[in-house]
């Protein structure tokens, strides 16, 4: 009795991690994983999903295509992983966009966002052109995230125009418009040229909400 009251003292087993050490192991883990998934969203830029092979982002990490396994099955769940960060940084957004007091306010901080999302978080890929690379369940997912998205910055506009900040028109056309200008930052948009993320976002806000505010306002006010 004496004995196992003296194993018992003396902690866990030799080799098992400790609380510390296990929590080094896991973020090491995370980190690597953001460092695939990034990989992958260059990759996707310069080749497209379709062209783009395991090989590829081995090679731009330097190491070999079955490291990648250890953390990722297939390309599929690459692609899937990268959906499902920008999608939980679009939720971020509206839910942050709420401490802004007017909808104009709200409207131009998301759009600036969304466009720093784009080009820095997602470097430029074109991720809502590859959904329908997702399984048919995956695809679903992210699509009823997507609308839940829409329909926010839908609410947000609509809102706008009951103040009267913004003029009387179809919220919904409005929000596409937006969402494809944004969208379609992934079919030009270098990191290296000359118009940086901020700046870019910037502009859009300025241009895209001039398109929806009442009377002479400046809609760089909104910035």
């Amino acid at each position: 009795m004496s004995k196992l009251r003296s194993a018992q003292a003396a902690g866990p087993a030799t080799g098992a991690l400790s609380p510390t050490a296990s929590e080094h192991v896991r973020e090491k883990r995370r980190r690597r994983k953001q460092e695939i998934l990034h990989a992958a969203l260059r990759a996707f830029r310069d080749g497209g999903y379709h062209g783009t092979t395991l090989a590829d982002i081995a090679e731009r990490l330097g190491v070999r295509q079955t490291a990648l396994y250890h953390y990722f099955p297939d390309k599929e769940s690459i692609l899937y992983a990268c959906h499902r960060e920008s999608l939980e940084e679009l939720d971020r957004l509206i839910r942050e966009s709420g401490r802004l007091e007017t909808a104009r306010e709200q409207l131009a901080w998301v759009i600036r966002e969304h466009v720093r999302v784009m080009t820095e978080t997602l470097e430029g890929s074109p991720l809502a052109f590859e959904v329908a690379a997702l399984s048919p369940e995956r695809q679903a997912e992210v699509i009823a995230a997507r609308d839940r998205y829409e329909r926010a910055l839908r609410r947000m506009i609509e809102h706008g125009i009951e103040q009267g900040e913004f003029r009387s028109l179809d919220a919904k056309i409005a929000v596409f418009a937006i969402l494809g200008a944004i969208n379609w930052i992934a079919r030009w948009y270098r990191q290296e040229g000359p118009v940086q993320g901020a700046e870019l976002g910037a502009q859009y806000a300025d241009q895209l909400i001039g398109g929806l505010i009442c009377g002479d306002g400046d809609p760089g006010d909104a910035a």
